[in-house]
């Protein structure tokens, strides 16, 4: 991790496909000089939701107007609903009818749902345009935004249809953070708390004493950042495909994923983080009730995320669910099931987390039926 003009710079190293995470206020001023360095002569369509189209469009299409970069917007609705295949062929048929080329790039301006989005679509037009992330919340820029996961949701769950594919630069501007709603901040909270939790005892200490700072914007907060792209960058660059230790950064979303499937990725209900929040205690208590974690671990998470103003239980999120068969088979589908075999995370205390291969259905239902007071 170095400095590059007053930005903190991630690399992320993967051979001729590396590419530089820059962290810092008002990146995305610099945004049309860095692309057009990077991407010399290549034309650009931004895609953006309605509601970041309001707060940040403007500053970023001035930004490639100063710097000579051609380009074309494209706006869509706001929230997790997007992410869905209409949307997804939409944006297809736009950026072919712009006569855009395999070298020119897509811009995803916006959160996890427009980066995932818009990563899926720069992937298989013209079988894969160059793709650049600027993450707009800080979920994105601690986490979707690197690693080149893309994708949409299915009627069967969450993700199950995209691509790997990497962006050439990742611009994360801890600046526009300024404008995210407290509810949306503290779900991202929720993937800076997962780095901790995975395999940095000392990091979740640190988030533990320093948390109020990184919420009120202060030196903290980039930090935090920087500290998440950068043990991100490092656990993709040892396993970009996912075929080992990369996922364990998903401890407690396989979980969150079936909850966020139970409402029916409703977000007036409950969004992503939120769900990986209640995912990780789930995660956590599970490992306990199989005799792996110590409680007072998961006491202690527990305490951290209700501090925050996270939800930690089930019953805390408004409305009916669904019976426990639909939360068995929206784990079935899981990206991560091999062969028909349940891949969770598991854990034996904070910081030492683990793929495990050999849950089986019927604790785990049990479980559930506790925690959904089945």
């Amino acid at each position: 991790m170095t400095e590059e003009n007053n930005a903190t710079l991630v690399n992320v190293d993967l051979g001729d496909r590396s590419y530089p995470i820059l962290i810092g206020r008002n990146l995305i001023k610099r945004a049309g000089e860095e692309v057009s360095s990077r991407l010399p002569g290549a034309k650009t369509v931004i895609i953006t939701d309605e509601t970041v189209k309001k707060l940040h469009l403007k500053a970023l299409e001035e930004s490639f107007q100063s710097a000579g970069v051609e380009f074309s917007t494209l706006v869509v609705p706001a929230g997790e609903k997007t992410k869905r295949f209409e949307i997804f062929e939409r944006l297809c048929d736009d950026i072919l009818a712009l006569r855009l080329e395999r070298g020119d790039a897509v811009v995803a301006l916006g959160g996890g749902v427009v980066g995932d989005l818009s990563g899926f679509v720069s992937g298989v037009v013209r079988r894969g345009m160059k793709f650049v992330q600027i993450p707009t919340t800080l979920l994105a820029q601690v986490d979707s935004s690197v690693g080149g996961k893309t994708g949409i949701n299915s009627r069967h769950g969450k993700n199950l249809l995209g691509v790997f594919h990497q962006p050439a630069l990742v611009l994360a501007d801890t600046s526009v953070l300024d404008t995210l709603s407290p509810r949306d901040f503290r779900a991202g909270y929720a993937e800076v708390a997962k780095y901790g939790l995975i395999n940095d005892p000392d990091f979740f200490e640190w988030l533990e004493a320093n948390w109020e700072g990184i919420f009120a914007g202060g030196p903290e907060r980039e930090h935090a950042v920087a500290h998440s792209c950068r043990a991100k960058a490092a656990v993709v660059a040892a396993d970009e495909l996912e075929s080992g230790n990369r996922a364990l950064l998903n401890l407690g979303h396989t979980f969150g994923h079936s909850l966020e499937g139970a409402v029916a990725y409703e977000t007036e209900r409950l969004v992503h983080g939120e769900g990986v929040s209640i995912g990780m205690v789930l995660a956590h208590e599970f490992s306990e009730q199989l005799g792996l974690c110590p409680a007072e671990d998961t006491k202690r998470i527990i305490t951290h995320l209700e501090a925050v103003g996270l939800p930690t239980r089930i019953d805390q999120i408004p409305g009916q669910l669904p019976p426990i068969d639909t939360f068995m088979d929206l784990i079935a589908q899981d990206k991560k099931v091999s062969r028909g075999q349940l891949t969770f995370i598991l854990t034996k205390g904070i910081g030492t987390s683990y793929v495990d291969k050999t849950v089986s259905a019927e604790p785990l239902r049990a479980f559930l039926e506790e925690k959904l007071g089945k």
